[in-house]
């Protein structure tokens, strides 16, 4: 398809690239996807209503999927886009290990500002008039209980009417008919603070919503916890992830910045004074949100490339919590190298959505450090709010293998010694076990004492390489 070739068109000539700059833009993350291998395209017309969805589920954490030939609609929609780890590393050409570096550096300093641009291919096509987003956007509606379509991929960006900074965040919008949207802003976000003081001051918040943007702000975007303050200008973050400033255009219709590379983008408005009820919609925890009055999305603008292809986030689909799990890792992992030296490596595992549970691999090498691996685990519980469980082994122990840790909780752990309660602590409201939030933390402490880790030794057996040509078909029992 030739949507998804890398994208030159519409970019200001660049100089030489910073040292260190990764190229992450959407469409250049599409063509190293297909050049991986990693897209499929899903035959035959599909419909926006149910049917991408779960197709979308059918096939989670799998190749990316993209569907040319949706029904109503002249725009391909694709997902399923970073739900994997193979996606992941494909859309960037990196490892594991360098996406988290490169995401630890948008955690430093004050980053780079993001730079002006005077046109970009976003604004190829822009709508002001007759805006109907039901018919120009071919936004899903996922599961039988969602209370109707949502646009789910949509990084809003907004700057904070008192501090001028720049906030760029996920936040599911429901299409209301026309050019409305409601948003869903939960407790704690940092758009719903620039909200509430936009509208103590009686006034309109202005945002803008990139849809298919740079990896360097679906990443930046998808951050949390300690290392990304109100504070800090996430425009800014981004440019720093990336190694080089995100590009942007100035708004037409509102006073934002949008990004110019991006497949669609909305200027809009969230009105100060109107709700109305919002969801159900199916949560990355499984379950379906509750129904609840929230604001009201006014749409000024909407602008697109030619041949622009829709990217959907399946709400309750591994996408959701994949963006997260590096993003998370990093932040962790920053606190913990400055907090607790000796550990070694992190994992927010997917059996814990990629947010709840952290395994923690440590390097003791003599007395003084015993105890540090318990440190490590309290340390990441501030660190992350919504962690409910760490698992802390030595560095013998490959803690990205479910099995490997298990192995270790099997053969190092006395629960009565080692498995720690933190009883009243706050953690994610969407948890129902928890009592808004509150309730018990725990860790389990797998490691052995340094004195005693010759003991604790596994069998070793000498790496002998055996190749396919050394396999053949067995007939030595063929006459039994």
């Amino acid at each position: 398809m030739v949507l998804l070739n890398a994208d030159t068109a519409g970019s200001t000539p660049p100089d030489a690239p910073p040292a260190g700059a990764v190229d992450l833009r959407f469409r250049t993350a599409l063509a190293r996807l297909q050049r991986a291998g990693r897209i499929r395209a899903v035959t035959g017309r599909r419909d926006t209503d149910l049917e991408i969805a779960s197709i979308l589920k059918k096939l989670d954490g799998n190749q990316a999927l993209v569907f040319p030939d949706v029904a109503g609609h002249g725009v391909p929609v694709i997902g399923n886009l970073l739900a994997s780890p193979a996606n992941c590393e494909a859309a960037f050409g990196l490892g594991f290990r360098d996406i988290r570096e490169l995401i630890i550096r948008c955690f430093a300093g004050d980053g780079l500002a993001p730079r002006v641009v005077p046109d970009g291919p976003v604004r190829q096509n822009v709508i002001t008039d007759g805006i109907d987003l039901g018919k120009q956007l071919p936004a899903l509606r996922h599961a039988p209980g969602d209370g109707g379509r949502f646009i789910t991929a949509g990084v809003v960006l907004a700057r904070h009417p008192e501090t001028g900074i720049w906030n760029a965040s996920y936040h599911r919008l429901q299409l209301l008919g026309g050019s409305r949207t409601a948003i869903r802003l939960d407790l704690g976000r940092h758009l719903r603070s620039a909200f509430a003081a936009a509208r103590q001051a009686g006034t309109a918040l202005p945002i803008a919503v990139a849809i298919g943007t740079d990896l360097s702000l679906l990443y930046t975007a998808a951050t949390m916890g300690s290392q990304m303050p109100e504070e800090r200008d996430e425009l800014a973050a981004a440019g720093a992830l990336a190694g080089a400033p995100l590009e942007v255009l100035a708004g037409i219709t509102q006073p934002v910045l949008v990004p110019a590379h991006a497949e669609f983008a909305l200027e809009a408005v969230i009105l100060p004074d109107q709700e109305v009820p919002e969801g159900p919609f199916g949560e990355f925890v499984g379950y379906f949100s509750d129904t609840g009055p929230a604001p009201v999305v006014e749409v000024t603008a909407l602008a697109h490339r030619d041949d622009p292809v829709y990217f959907a986030i399946n709400g309750a689909g591994r996408e959701t919590v994949m963006l997260r799990k590096y993003v998370l890792e990093a932040s962790v992992l920053k606190v913990l190298r400055e907090a607790v030296p000796i550990v070694s490596d992190v994992d927010m595992t997917e059996g814990g959505l990629h947010r709840f549970h952290l395994n923690i691999a440590v390097s003791k090498k003599g007395p003084e450090h015993e105890g540090l691996q318990r440190n490590a685990a309290l340390a990441a519980f501030g660190a992350l709010k919504d962690l409910v469980r760490v698992v802390v082994t030595d560095d013998d122990i490959d803690i990205h293998s479910a099995r490997d840790v298990e192995y270790a909780i099997a053969t190092r752990c006395d629960a009565a010694r080692d498995l720690v309660i933190i009883p009243g602590a706050r953690g994610h409201e969407y948890v129902r076990v928890s009592d808004r939030g509150v309730l018990t933390k725990w860790l389990i402490d797998a490691t052995v004492p340094p004195g005693e880790r010759q003991r604790f030794t596994r069998v070793p057996f000498p790496d002998q390489p055996v190749s396919s040509d050394d396999l053949a078909q067995c007939d030595l029992f063929s006459n039994w």
